[in-house]
């Protein structure tokens, strides 16, 4: 491949950006690929090549104030051209500014993939603008962060973040990409113990006077706001005031350089903490492997380079607790954590106590763990998203035309072979993932968009049952089961987001069939049963009716006296059964339909019992007398009359009122 790598700082500048990039570029050289890194110069003019043209610099002002960053314009038209000349099959850009816009204007007129590094947590730099420390400002910078990386982020086909921190920060910015985590590898082996300069060693020890039985704590990195240092130094000038024996020396330049220096004279510290400045690249190594342990405040690092090195070093860490190094220090394994001075301290004096066995243990630990992060396989993961990148950009299917429908968006989409297809997604999919009419999807997009269609159509089907009659959640699983074909994983997620929704809420439901169920005279034991078939859980049911079954009795006596006023023209008997057995049916137990009945009003029934059973009698005379008469008419009668609930004895004496003939049929 053919691979242009965007940055805005590149060696001989030290910074995390620069080793990155620099130690990428060496290893897509060694897989075979032809690389040009494309970066920035101090000075005025537009751009110029390096001896042997691999590297392309763009002229620009140099930052003091910002450790010597190059701000270069992003509109260079005659390096355009000369980018345009190198057919480059990818563009890797490192930065979002400067270079980084240049970039992505290349990869736009050019028509070439981008992929695009996030090395930099923007948030932790506002105060580089904020000169009036004012909280309306800083807010406002964060908010700016936040929606150009969400902007940059999204102008990439993919984007590489170097831990999982990042991310994570990322998806909070709302990035819509694929986000891969590739973490920057080393060289381990150039911080190897193993390259150990005893002269090294001994002349740093001489010239800042530090004595064997003394532990050297070293920092390595930019100095600035962000990295807390002041926090490091207040910490060892409490641990050396208690006579802990460590000494701190500060390796590196940048704008707290000086206020740093002043601070420590200022202490009286500076016998015991050293500022050494900046330092040649190609002497790091032997920093790291002449002191006894790494220490870093700063919780401003998307990966934490100088950590790595550190524990390639053999070196334990000293560290606040921040999610970019959960895999690297394991608390008295690899390192420490503290949170203040008062916590330093006390991690320093378990340090200079700890046996040589102990120390000999940790060292062993540090180098294992950061095995992991070699630069080999940072460039293999790497090549790997530039080869998918390729491939996703080579199909890809434009956006003709969007059309919405309810909750679903119909797409119409046309592929660089002219190929037309219509595609339904969600509005959620729609949204998080920025489509727009003329913008783009890969064919790979689209394979697991086509997955989610099912879903997406079936959501609107429950969307559009739920507008005709709230459902319980095992109604809804019912439907999605017996009536589309989505798998029990896409079941269960359009039923939990029915639920975030609120459309579906069985609590709910439960409440308001409760109070329906009541109004219409339902029992307990009917609305359990009814609520029971719906799928609504027994105890959800049992414990919304016990706050709201007070009123039963009440009801039971309402229902009950509804079905006397129906059966008046009936016997007395078969009116209190017919009551009872119809309020169990209706819910009510069985005791409390006794005990209603047991104390009802039936004067009225009991005035009437004599008329009522006369005309049952006619009424059963008329029904046998065809087929009966005489004493067989009258015995017929008497068993229609005793069905009837009527007692013998008043049958009999109301039968005796009545002329039986004696004729047979």
């Amino acid at each position: 491949m053919r691979i242009g790598l965007f940055t805005d700082t590149y060696p001989p500048y030290i910074n995390g950006v620069a080793n990155s990039t620099y130690i990428l570029r060496n290893e897509l050289v060694e897989m075979g690929h032809e690389v040009i890194v494309v970066t920035t110069y101090p000075g005025l003019g537009g751009h110029k090549w390096n001896e042997d043209h691999t590297v392309l610099m763009l002229a620009g002002p140099e930052l003091k104030f910002l450790y010597g960053y190059v701000a270069t314009s992003p509109i260079h038209l005659s390096a355009q051209e000369e980018v345009r000349k190198l057919n480059l099959d990818i563009i890797h850009a490192q930065t979002e500014f400067g270079v980084g816009i240049f970039a992505r204007i290349c990869a736009k007129l050019m028509k070439i993939p981008l992929v695009s590094t996030y090395h930099t947590t923007y948030e932790d730099y506002t105060h580089y603008i904020n000169f009036i420390n004012s909280k309306t400002v800083d807010s406002i910078a964060k908010l700016a962060v936040a929606k150009l990386s969400r902007l940059y982020g999204d102008s990439s086909m993919e984007v590489i973040a170097p831990s999982r921190k990042t991310k994570e920060m990322l998806l909070g910015y709302h990035v819509r990409r694929e986000i891969s985590v590739i973490p920057t590898g080393l060289k381990l082996d150039q911080f190897s113990p193993s390259h150990f300069n005893p002269q090294f060693k001994a002349e740093l020890y001489e010239k800042y006077g530090i004595t064997e039985n003394e532990k050297l704590i070293i920092y390595v990195g930019r100095l600035a706001e962000e990295k807390a240092l002041d926090l490091v130094i207040r910490g060892f000038s409490k641990a050396i005031e208690m006579q802990i024996p460590v000494r701190l020396l500060i390796v590196g330049g940048g704008p707290d350089l000086d206020p740093l220096t002043r601070m420590v004279k200022q202490m009286g510290m500076d016998h015991s903490i050293f500022l050494a400045g900046p330092q040649p690249s190609e002497t790091i190594a032997d920093y790291y492997r002449s002191a006894d342990a790494f220490i870093s405040a700063s919780l401003s690092e998307t990966q934490g380079m100088t950590f790595i090195e550190a524990l390639a070093s053999g070196l334990p860490l000293f560290a606040r607790r921040d999610e970019v190094l959960q895999d690297l220090l394991v608390d008295e394994e690899t390192g420490w954590y503290f949170s203040n001075e008062d916590d330093l301290c006390e991690r320093l004096d378990a340090f200079t106590k700890m046996s040589d066995q102990k120390m000999a243990t940790m060292k062993e630990k540090c180098l294992s763990i950061v095995q992991p992060y070699s630069s080999k396989t940072f460039g293999k993961r790497v090549e790997e998203v530039y080869l998918r990148t390729i491939e996703d950009y080579s199909h890809q299917y434009r956006i003709d035309s969007i059309r919405i429908k309810d909750t679903l968006v119909q797409l119409y989409l046309i592929s660089n072979q002219d190929e037309e297809i219509r595609l339904y997604v969600s509005m959620d999919d729609f949204y998080e993932m920025g489509m727009q009419k003329d913008g783009t999807l890969t064919s790979r997009q689209i394979e697991e968009l086509r997955i989610r269609e099912e879903a997406a159509l079936a959501y609107q089907k429950c969307i559009r049952s739920l507008a005709v009659k709230d459902r319980t959640c095992k109604e809804i699983y019912d439907l999605l089961t017996k009536e589309t074909g989505c798998a029990i994983n896409s079941i269960n997620a359009i039923v939990e987001k029915l639920e975030e929704q609120g459309f579906l809420n069985d609590e709910r439901l439960c409440i308001h069939q409760i109070e329906f169920m009541k109004k219409a005279g339902y029992g307990h034991d009917k609305i359990v049963r009814n609520l029971k078939k719906r799928g609504i859980p027994y105890e959800m049911i049992e414990n919304n009716l016990s706050l709201r079954m007070d009123d039963e009795r009440e009801n039971a006596e309402k229902y009950a006296r509804k079905l006397q006023l129906t059966h008046r023209h009936d016997s007395l008997r078969k009116t209190k059964d017919y009551i009872r057995s119809h309020m169990v049916s209706q819910g009510f137990s069985s005791d409390l339909a006794k005990d209603v009945v047991e104390h009802m009003d039936f004067s009225e029934n009991l005035l009437k019992e004599d008329d009522n059973l006369r005309h049952c009698i006619q009424k059963a005379t008329r029904r046998l007398e065809h087929q009966y008469s005489g004493k067989k008419l009258r015995d017929r009668v008497f068993r229609a009359c005793v069905s009837q609930g009527y007692r013998y004895e008043d049958i009999n004496a109301a039968l005796n009122e009545t002329e039986w003939t004696d004729e047979e049929n």
